[in-house]
């Protein structure tokens, strides 16, 4: 054990600290095993004892010796040493502004709480990169490697120690200001800490999961359990744990798609092309290509339409219809710097002229070298809808009458209520003719109201209805479609009043 430790690092110290390492590899990549001082010829520290005793019986004199007994030592001080790495498993040109820090979740267990506080040590009793345990850690600009020591007799704020199975962590992949690389979280949870005299391989286990929906390994995984197994290190003769975690950080912009169209303006009876381009512009091949793409109100697709090439070469598209979304899909890979182009047609109904004209599609494939899942979009592209030959006015039409018998709806002999007044919700004021009928044309489309003036009718006020308890009500709402027609009733009664004396 090394002399120079500080006095609550010294071994008679009632505050020597055991002390985890925690390593998460970024890619965070493979462990390295530069970080933790070891060979194969002493994966294992144990104290051994042994007892003797003597007694005399009969003027004999007897020697007794026991057999030897093994026991680990049980200082685990554990090192994890990790890497960060790229989307296809190799160091970086550069890790200048990477830095790597460790806090414990909020409430909710998905979302950063406050930054861990570890144990500082004073270089010598600990092993490098971050040989004096600091958080945040600041990576080498030429060096991606990393690590954490965590401490078992430090309590964190869910009151379990840092090294207790249950405790919780989320590592954060800072990546430098202005980079094209996106920022990663990973939440680890120690399931199992197995240690003590009665141990003969101590070791730990632990639960990492994605929290970005990304990978944490080149395998294309975002959960990954393990369990990892003490290590000592010969220049300290300390017990260590080798905690290692692989994942990734790639570039922000993996692929990219831009949607187009045959014309600006279109009206009910066109036929307007789309065409997506699709670009690869990471650095490896990718596959597992979706795009979907959702339309807008009164666009029909077309599904003979659909065509694809990868730059000059024809593909088979595959597609599906569910609503208003359509998905493409390719079974072909797209190298590095390769283009992907599918087209197809779409129809206008009149129902397009409700709509806004604007639809937006999204990208999902995936990295063949790594499995990182990757996205781009959505991109929009907006058609201005020209009503053509077809006008989007609607036409109300609606009575008031006696309701004789509570049903809403006019039956032989209900009679029309003329000189009714309706308040529209444009502010226009209509009167009922002779029969209680009303009408306006060149109304705008949509959801319109009216409200029934029972003022103007003398002798008479609302019926209730019976059947529709929305009806009940002095206003009406109707969706009034382009071009449309619609109705709108309100049935009234008579209002019996005792005669004055």
């Amino acid at each position: 054990m090394p002399n120079n430790l500080p006095p609550k690092w010294s071994k008679g110290s009632n505050r020597w600290r055991c002390l985890l390492a925690l390593c998460l590899i970024g890619v965070l990549g493979h462990p390295f095993s530069s970080a933790i001082a070891q060979n194969s010829a002493i994966d294992e520290l144990f104290i051994n004892n042994r007892a003797s005793a003597s007694y005399t019986t009969e003027n004999e004199l007897a020697n007794i010796l026991s057999s030897e007994v093994s026991i680990p030592v049980d200082l685990p001080l554990i090192d994890p040493g990790g890497r960060v790495l790229g989307c296809d498993g190799k160091p970086l040109n550069s890790y200048a502004g990477f830095s790597m820090a460790l806090y414990e979740p909020d409430a909710s267990g998905l979302d950063l709480g406050g930054l861990l506080a570890l144990t500082p040590t004073n270089g010598s009793e600990s092993t490098p990169p971050n040989s004096r345990n600091v958080n945040p850690f600041s990576l080498s600009a030429k060096d991606g490697r990393y690590n954490f020591l965590l401490d078992s007799s430090e309590i964190l704020s869910s009151g379990l120690t840092q090294t207790a199975p249950g405790a919780e962590y989320i590592l954060v992949i800072n990546s430098p200001e202005d980079s094209a690389f996106t920022e990663r979280r990973i939440k680890v949870v120690i399931t199992d800490f197995l240690n003590g005299p009665n141990v003969n391989v101590p070791s730990i286990s632990y639960r990492a999961t994605s929290l970005d929906g990304q990978p944490i390994s080149i395998d294309g995984a975002t959960e990954l359990i393990k369990t990892v197994k003490v290590r000592n290190a010969a220049t300290q003769s300390l017990t260590f744990f080798e905690f290692g975690l692989d994942a990734t950080v790639c570039n922000a912009e993996q692929v990219s798609i831009t949607k187009s169209a045959d014309r600006s303006a279109a009206q009910p009876g066109d036929l307007v092309v789309y065409r997506l381009n699709i670009q690869n512009v990471a650095k490896a091949e990718i596959d597992s290509i979706v795009a979907l793409d959702t339309l807008p109100i009164g666009f029909e697709f077309v599904p003979e339409s659909v065509s694809g090439r990868i730059d000059e070469t024809p593909i088979e598209i595959g597609t599906q219809l569910s609503g208003n979304n359509v998905s493409f899909s390719v079974k072909e890979a797209i190298s590095a710097n390769q283009s992907l182009d599918i087209t197809y047609a779409t129809r206008l109904t009149p129902d397009a002229l409700r709509g806004s004209g604007t639809n937006s599609v999204v990208i999902t494939a995936k990295r063949t070298d790594s499995g990182y899942r990757i996205q781009d979009g959505p991109s929009i592209h907006r058609i201005t809808l020209d009503p053509g030959i077809l006008s989007d006015c609607g036409t109300l039409i609606g009575r008031v009458f006696e309701d004789k018998n509570f049903d809403g709806e006019q039956q032989p002999g209900e009679a029309g209520i003329p000189n009714a007044v309706i308040f529209l919700d444009d502010g226009n004021r209509v009167v009922t003719d002779a029969d209680g009928l009303f009408s306006v044309q060149k109304m705008l489309p949509g959801q319109r109201t009216g409200t029934l003036d029972v003022a103007s009718l003398p002798g008479y006020t609302l019926a209730p209805n019976l059947y529709f308890n929305e009806r009940n009500s002095h206003s009406r709402l109707v969706n009034l479609a382009p071009g449309g027609l619609v109705r709108m009733n309100f049935g009234v009664t008579p209002t019996f009043q005792e005669e004055p004396e």
